[in-house]
């Protein structure tokens, strides 16, 4: 005998049903991952090649690898730590693109390398990250727009330059022979700090000077030629996260090499969603009564779900709904509480006790398996309602 075949149920979805439920959900999806690979796109060409020497990008800076060049200073760049370090020495410039990128241990080993040699370092635009790490007693303030601006301070340097478009981070610092220059509401976005060793570090509050497109304004190449070209070398340092002195020893947590603005990001989505949540809640009223626009008589409900059991030969289900329902009604003639109305040892006894002379098997009547075929089911269906007729009349 051969199981019947598995049909669909008015639970189970259709292929079609789960489409057009879900389509919408992935159209959003699909826009939101186009969206977000235009616009990576889009800025990864915009900042191709960023504060480059070798690039000719508008934010590149062959412009002014070129120009040095032409004065004799030659430039070299590198990518790691340990080749900027090595080459920071007296006759040379450092010059650091993303001091923020660095992590603390390459930090602290950049500042032991500032302090003991007599080169020049220069810092584009270090944040709160790395400026108080790089260089004590420097404190970062609060971010200005870039704009042509007078040096007003006596760095030689910034006075023979003269306005020159500066601004990004702002500067303060406990050092008395410090050079603060281009002031934005009296703080410094160019920094000069002597070191005792003969050497100094300059801190460059926009990199803006830099850039290929902005050297013909302003001071801006007077400026970026005298603070790199006063040495004959200029070793030009771009981080990278390929860098292995940017491992700490496997010391950083999974949270310490999340970026900042992701932990910001997840923090604004879980609020927005409890946002969401609190408005659709809000939508959610009182239960509303409605009367069922047709009546259906309880027996045309219970010969519907005979013709179910029916169609998939659940005889089973069909003999242990109607045990069910007799036991349940045998409790209470019985004097068995409800809750043991379906217990073999609390139930069976007591329809012993009230049929004495029955030689019915109760236990195979009201706790036995499902019958073979129909005709054992109408079978058990006669015996059921026999047996409860006999309890009610005893």
């Amino acid at each position: 005998m051969t199981g019947a075949p598995a049909r669909s149920t008015s639970d189970s979805p259709t292929a079609r049903q789960v489409w057009t439920r879900t389509r919408g959900l992935l159209l959003g999806l699909v826009v939101v991952l186009a969206a977000g690979i235009a616009i990576a796109a889009v800025r990864s060409g915009d900042q191709h090649g960023r504060l480059d020497p070798r690039s000719a990008d508008p934010s590149g800076s062959r412009a002014v690898a070129e120009l040095l060049k032409d004065r004799g200073v030659t430039t070299r760049v590198v990518t790691t730590l340990d080749q900027a370090t090595n080459a920071a020495t007296e006759d040379s410039t450092l010059l650091v693109t993303t001091p923020d990128l660095l992590t603390d241990r390459q930090q602290r080993q950049l500042r032991t390398a500032m302090r003991d040699s007599a080169s020049r370092t220069v810092l584009v635009a270090p944040g709160a990250p790395s400026a108080p790490t790089l260089l004590p007693g420097v404190h970062v303030e609060r971010r200005t727009t870039v704009s042509p601006r007078s040096p007003r301070c006596s760095l030689p340097a910034a006075l023979r330059a003269g306005e020159a478009d500066t601004g990004g981070m702002r500067y303060t610092t406990e050092a008395a022979d410090a050079d603060a220059c281009y002031p934005s509401d009296d703080l410094a976005t160019l920094l000069r700090v002597p070191h005792p060793t003969g050497g100094d570090t300059v801190l460059l509050g926009a990199p803006d000077i830099l850039y290929n497109d902005r050297l013909d304004q302003q001071g801006n190449a007077s400026l970026a030629l005298q603070l790199l070209g006063t040495r004959p070398h200029l070793v030009w340092y771009l981080p990278s996260l390929g860098d292995a002195s940017a491992t700490d020893g496997g010391e950083s947590s999974f949270y310490d090499l999340v970026p900042p603005g992701w932990l910001w990001a997840t923090l604004q989505l879980a609020l927005a969603a409890a946002l969401t949540a609190v408005w659709r809640a809000r939508r959610l009223g009182p239960l509303v009564t409605e009367q069922l626009p047709v009546a259906v008589r309880a027996s045309e409900t219970t010969e519907g779900r005979a013709r179910l059991y029916r169609r998939a030969d659940a005889r089973d289900r069909a003999a242990d709904t109607l045990r069910s329902a007799t036991r349940t009604r045998l409790a209470p003639l019985l004097g068995v509480p409800t809750s043991r109305a379906h217990a073999t040892d609390a139930l069976l006894p007591a329809v012993s006790s009230h049929l004495p002379t029955t030689d019915r098997d109760l236990r195979a009547l009201l706790f036995g398996p499902a019958p073979s075929d129909d005709a054992g089911l109408i079978r058990l269906t006669d015996e059921l309602d026999a047996l409860e007729r006999e309890v009610r009349a005893s």
